[in-house]
Order: structure tokens, then sequence, then C-alpha cells
């Protein structure tokens, strides 16, 4: 009977040749892929697609606004100097709040 640490070491073996054998496979594929394309003119648009997928993430509206300086906020991550600084000379954060309706991220 094989003892652990040889199943681990051929495990890991497998492994190995598996993710050879998936990358050997996958580069026959896209040429496959590549040629058919060319041979018919088909082009990444038309399969309705992009050539790489572009991160979505969205910014977190404004929540907060210097009226003096036009700095902004939004109320995440680390305070931003010029907000802490107003704090310090006894400002109250709520007056930094942007309260008209028609500005992105009003509150």
């Amino acid at each position: 009977m094989a003892t652990y640490q040889e199943l681990k070491a051929q495990a890991e073996d497998l492994l190995r040749q598996a993710e050879a054998a998936r990358k050997t496979e996958l580069a026959v594929a896209v040429a496959e892929i590549k040629a058919k394309m060319a041979e018919h003119g088909i082009t990444l648009a038309d399969l309705g697609g992009t050539a790489k997928q572009t991160s979505s993430r969205a910014t977190a509206p404004i929540k907060y606004r210097n009226p003096a300086t036009g700095a902004t906020w939004s109320g995440r991550g680390r305070l931003p100097r010029w907000f802490a600084d107003e704090l310090a000379r006894g400002r109250k954060r709520e007056e930094f709040l942007i309260r008209d309706p028609n500005v992105h991220g009003a509150f």
C-alpha cells in the first residue's frame, strides 16, 4: 500500500499533467476558432463580445462638498485632509452635506 506522501506526490503529478493537457487543448481550440473566424470574416463584434472585459465598478456618489474650494468626498474611505481640517476648526460634518436635489449624489 502506498504511503500518504507517495499518493500526494502522484496526485500533484496528475494535476500537473492535467494542466498541461488543458493548455495544449486550449491552444488548439483557440487556433481552430481563429481559423474559422478568418475563413468566414467573423469579428468579435459579430459575436456580440469585446476583446477584453472592463471592470464596471461604479464610483460612490458624492455626499460632502466644501463650498469654499469645491472639494468633494463620498463619505467612504479615509477622511480627506480638507474635511479633517474643517472639523478641527470646529465645523460640523452636516455643514458639508450636499442637499441640492439637482446635484448627482445629493442626500
